[in-house]
């Protein structure tokens, strides 16, 4: 049951939160709850596969600024259960601590989607936040050639950790462009994320369309592909290491 809300005269003014965009209603963005997703604007990595290279820039047009946001917000309570921030990376806007504290006190839980890039700040923030999607990028020795930011893959391990260690409800995930890897290293992946206790795990399948590294983009196939024997036997590999496990496209 949602909490009784603040009135939205009560809501904090002086959050500066840079949102690109929002999806009003989701099914899928936080496990079963009505969402409403909040893109945050700028990401510091340079993922190849990303596919929403328009929220990389930091000062890219806003879509929302936070009083809209706070209004649809708060004409949504009692309907909506949950508001996942998104990206981008939302840690990368020190707001964010501030953001997830009002509305949280609106009475909504709180969903982040993060890779962790900031350690320090999703510590901060942890407290407050009431499930994560969590995108393990790779095995911390290639993760920085999949980031193209030095030192990214240790921020990833390291606030995976932090999750763990949390007791935060969460998920975490994978996205794979088998141009960039091969099934022997995503089994060793899962093995390692098995080994460090992760319950919850999917593999996401990368899409070709708008594909930051646009040598990454195909017209023939929507999503980068494998056969469906290896598929079949990489899934077979995977599945008993986790409590759950899900194979997204």
């Amino acid at each position: 049951m949602l909490k009784v809300a603040q009135p939205i005269s009560s809501v904090k003014q002086d959050v500066t939160l840079r949102v690109g965009g929002i999806t009003p209603l989701t099914t899928i963005d936080y496990p079963n709850h009505l969402s409403c997703v909040v893109y945050c604007q700028g990401c510091a990595w340079r993922c190849r596969y990303c596919h929403n290279p328009e929220l990389i820039p930091t000062k890219a047009d806003q879509s929302y600024d936070w009083q809209e946001l706070i209004a649809f917000l708060y004409k949504r309570q009692g309907l909506l259960e949950a508001v996942v921030f998104s990206g981008g990376e939302p840690l990368l806007q020190s707001a964010l601590v501030l953001a997830i504290e009002t509305v949280k006190a609106m009475g909504f839980k709180i969903g982040l989607h993060t890779g962790g890039s900031a350690p320090k700040r999703f510590k901060a923030v942890l407290p407050n936040v009431d499930w994560v999607g969590f995108d393990v990028k790779e095995l911390p020795e290639f993760g920085d050639a999949i980031i193209r930011v030095n030192g990214a893959a240790q921020a990833n391990w390291e606030s995976l950790d932090l999750l763990l260690d949390s007791g935060v409800d969460y998920e975490c995930r994978t996205t794979v462009h088998w141009n960039l890897t091969n099934p022997d290293r995503v089994l060793q992946l899962a093995k390692t994320l098995a080994e460090k206790g992760v319950k919850k795990y999917n593999l996401q399948i990368a899409r070709n369309k708008n594909t930051l590294d646009e040598s990454l983009r195909s017209d023939e196939f929507a999503y980068s592909m494998i056969d469906k024997e290896t598929r079949q036997q990489l899934c077979a590999a995977i599945e008993p290491l986790f409590k759950q496990f899900k194979w997204v496209e």
